[in-house]
């Protein structure tokens, strides 16, 4: 049997003298997709801040490619250089004069040879006729494609994601999912995503965690997306919104 690539066992998070985590136990599989869905203020963010060493936990236990995790959060910097993680708002100073090629050799580890590493990422991302535009003059489409490339212009093992798709028009968060696809089976990535967008969770994912607080249920798609299942998650009266993506 595959080791997990990810152990979480009874993870307990507070903030501001708050349990805003409670008891929640999971594992990633190599090359796996995994969702993390539930309402706002369930604790998704929370969740893979820790996860990625952001923010202490207080209970439980995190094991990363190995390792586990002290309390304090900090990974261990053979943890750190195999994961990436893209909050759900980055802020970036446009008046900061950093073209796209600049931008992504920051994402280099130091043995990267960034000469051949950039323009291989940029191609992959398929936003090499980008690389000499400043990062202020990127669509949101564009943005999202050459902060993949940052992520994964060295071989990483997780990626983990904060709502990719905001601010994404239908079309781009339809291609924006075809790339992390793509990236999954070439390089054999792990995905950690949280995300509102049901739909593709059933077209993508392999398993779902169902968060408020709580697990309250996890599981293939098939499963946890049943309407028993969201309601109980969501509320009796949830309104459920799905977006017909068309090509």
């Amino acid at each position: 049997m595959t080791a997990s690539l990810l152990e979480v066992n009874d993870l307990c998070i507070s903030r501001a003298g708050h349990e805003v985590v409670s008891g929640v136990s999971f594992a990633l599989q190599p090359g796996s997709d995994t969702a993390v869905i539930g309402p706002n203020g369930a604790g998704k963010s929370t969740l893979v801040q820790a996860l990625v060493g952001l923010l202490p936990h207080q209970g439980g236990t995190i094991r990363l490619l190995g390792h586990t995790l002290p309390r304090s959060g900090r990974l261990p910097r053979e943890v750190r250089d195999q994961v990436a993680y893209l909050p759900q708002k980055l802020l970036l100073d446009g008046r900061f004069p950093l073209s796209v090629s600049e931008f992504v050799r920051l994402g280099c580890s130091p043995c990267c040879n960034h000469r051949k590493a950039v323009p291989a990422a940029l191609e992959r991302l398929q936003v090499s006729h980008l690389r000499r535009r400043l990062l202020s003059e990127l669509s949101g489409g564009e943005l999202q494609r050459v902060l993949l490339a940052f992520c994964t212009v060295h071989p990483r093992k997780l990626l983990v994601f904060d709502e990719p798709r905001t601010g994404l028009d239908p079309q781009a968060a339809v291609q924006l999912q075809e790339l992390l696809q793509q990236l999954r089976l070439q390089e054999g990535l792990t995905i950690l995503q949280i995300t509102h967008d049901l739909s593709m969770v059933r077209r993508s994912s392999d398993w779902v965690l169902c968060l408020n607080r709580a697990l309250c249920c996890q599981g293939p798609p098939e499963h946890t997306l049943s309407r028993e299942e969201l309601e109980r998650l969501y509320g009796r009266d949830y309104v459920l919104y799905e977006h017909s993506h068309h090509h």
